[in-house]
């Protein structure tokens, strides 16, 4: 884990949810946030996050590249 390494997420819909899971033997979801379109959110992997899942469309930045995510089910 790097401290400096972070993600940006940017939401291209209304209701994008952002939800970090946290570290260790058994993986809960510990927060959540909701973007609106145009709304972005800057996040860091800790000692307490292990992953993130976001759900809804999102263009997605990480020192890896670009993506973007699917459109959330209706």
């Amino acid at each position: 884990m790097n401290p400096n390494e972070f993600i940006v997420i940017k939401a291209l819909e209304d209701g994008v949810h952002v939800i970090g899971l946290t570290r260790g033997t058994d993986t809960k979801f510990h927060h959540s946030e909701k973007l609106d379109s145009g709304e972005v959110m800057i996040a860091q992997f800790t000692d307490h996050t292990s992953a993130m899942k976001i759900r809804g469309k999102a263009e997605i930045q990480t020192a890896h590249g670009t993506m973007t995510s699917d459109a959330k089910s209706k």
